[in-house]
């Protein structure tokens, strides 16, 4: 970052606009800056004032209106640091705003730059072509490392081995530097050492805390779903796309994975066993949220879930239900002044360009909702379709369910019920060995065959509910999508009936 910013300084811009939390890690990048090229370097908050650091003189210029007439007063080549100053931008005072363009035009000429720090981009629209936005990157794993070693040395803990040391650092990545040196002080605290799983959890706060991500703890493996062989095998063979020996071969990094399919076929629970076959975190992304009613809000909070996934990276990136996030793009013009279609072309763009390792898996029920522009095979590796479960797929799923609540599958007639249960999603079939379940325990005995059948006759699914949806979501596939599972559909099976 700090050759970036002697660039843009010694291009002559006369503002820019840094967005970070870390005010602490930005003054110590500014003041190496300042330093390389012999700049005077100030510090204005409204606390403060405006603190000259080299002569440590101090301007009583706490009002936004007083620092830009001190600042008309410094020396050529001049670096201010503005901290926070965008609140007072948010709120379009035509006079601060007619001042800062007079400052701006005369810092152009005297080699004075002003940079805002802010937590969040947020510039009126008059000054939005007058100042260049700079995303300030979360600390990658040598910066960490420095954090660490102090923490290591203030505890008088002894050298951490090489292989624990990349545990922490990999635990830590996605967090600021005051975040990790927390986490790694609550690790010490809790456990007398620095134990990556305590600051993996820390972490997963920290994340979760912008309610736009969060980490999500995977028990689900490919064990857990029951057919999808077409999928599951195409996983497999990626399982190792992100290590140094894919690398060293030369294969690309691995874009993503859509997944279509009918509700309740397993798609989610494909996404959570992704990141198990690759042994990476899973971030998941509310997408929804993504969008604010503050100008420039929805922007600033996809950067923000991109510079988090990437200082995460590797990791997999889950969006479920894609298609209630993205569907206002296609007529955001004309309902949110086109909010909708930038976040949702700045998204498209990332996915197209990124070179972070940050694998992106998306799962959607209506596909008509999705624009055509988020369907081409150049934003996933491949789009895969999940229909209703096959016989010997539903056999694989009463097997796992009837495990998974600690009954054994040997004491049911599986091929009956995978037969009785033509036309249910895995999730409608759990649903009926709990129903089963309820009903067992209220008569104080163990459910059987024939209590499943009792659920079943009182039981609608969802394939005669929403016959014409999914007949539609079928006849979308063919030729369009890779189907997730080789077996052939019975003909008298998973017949749709209205």
């Amino acid at each position: 970052m700090g050759s970036k910013l002697v660039n843009y300084l010694q291009a002559g811009y006369p503002a820019l606009y840094l967005v970070s939390h870390e005010d602490a890690r930005v003054e110590a990048e500014l003041s190496q800056v300042a330093s390389a090229i012999n700049y005077n370097l100030c510090f204005w908050s409204v606390i403060s004032g405006l603190v000259e650091t080299n002569s440590k003189k101090v301007h009583q210029a706490q009002e936004p209106i007083e620092a830009l007439q001190a600042i008309e007063s410094l020396p050529e080549k001049s670096m201010i640091l503005l901290k926070d100053f965008h609140l007072f931008l948010a709120d379009a005072n035509p006079i601060l705003i007619c001042k800062m363009k007079e400052v701006l035009a005369e810092a152009k000429t005297k080699n004075k730059s002003l940079i805002i720090l802010g937590c969040r981009l947020c510039l009126p629209p008059e000054l939005e072509r007058e100042i260049t936005v700079l995303d300030f990157a979360l600390p990658n794993k040598s910066q960490l490392g420095l954090v660490l070693d102090g923490i290591s040395e203030s505890a008088m803990l002894q050298k951490i081995q090489d292989e624990d040391r990349e545990k922490i650092l990999e635990a830590a990545t996605g967090l600021t530097t005051i975040e990790a040196e927390n986490a790694f002080a609550l690790s010490f605290v809790q456990s007398k050492a620095i134990d990556p799983v305590l600051v993996a959890k820390e972490k997963a706060q920290a994340v979760k805390k912008n309610g736009l991500l969060e980490i999500v703890e995977t028990k689900e493996n490919l064990d857990s779903i029951g057919g999808l062989d077409v999928l599951k095998t195409w996983l497999l063979k990626r399982k190792s796309a992100f290590s140094q020996r894919a690398m060293e071969y030369g294969l690309p990094t691995p874009k993503g994975l859509l997944i279509l399919g009918i509700a309740g076929t397993g798609k989610s629970l494909t996404a959570k066993a992704t990141a198990k076959v690759f042994g990476v975190p899973l971030l998941k992304l509310d997408a929804g949220r993504i969008f604010a009613s503050l100008v420039g809000q929805s922007e600033s909070n996809l950067r923000s879930v991109i510079q988090t996934a990437e200082a995460i990276a590797p990791c997999c990136l889950w969006i479920d239900e894609l298609e209630k996030g993205f569907s206002g793009s296609k007529s955001s013009g004309s309902t949110d002044g086109g909010t909708s279609s930038r976040v949702f072309g700045s998204f498209l763009s990332w996915m197209q360009e990124k070179k972070a390792p940050v694998f992106v898996v998306a799962t959607a029920n209506d596909v008509s909702q999705l624009p055509p522009e988020m369907l081409r095979k150049g934003r996933w590796d491949e789009l895969f379709f999940v229909d209703l479960p096959n016989q010997s797929e539903r056999e694989a799923i009463w097997k796992i369910q009837i495990s998974k609540y600690g009954r054994d599958a040997k004491d049911f007639d599986i091929q009956v019920l995978s037969k009785a249960t033509d036309g249910l999603t895995g999730s409608e079939i759990e649903a009926c060995f709990v129903e089963a379940l309820y009903a067992g325990f209220d008569q104080d005995t163990e459910p059987t065959d024939l209590t499943i059948a009792q659920v079943l006759t009182d039981f609608v699914p969802l394939s005669k509910l929403m016959a014409e949806q999914i007949g539609a979501l079928r006849n979308w596939a063919k030729g369009r999508a890779r189907y997730a599972t080789s077996s052939v559909p019975e003909k008298g099976l998973r017949r749709l009936a209205a």
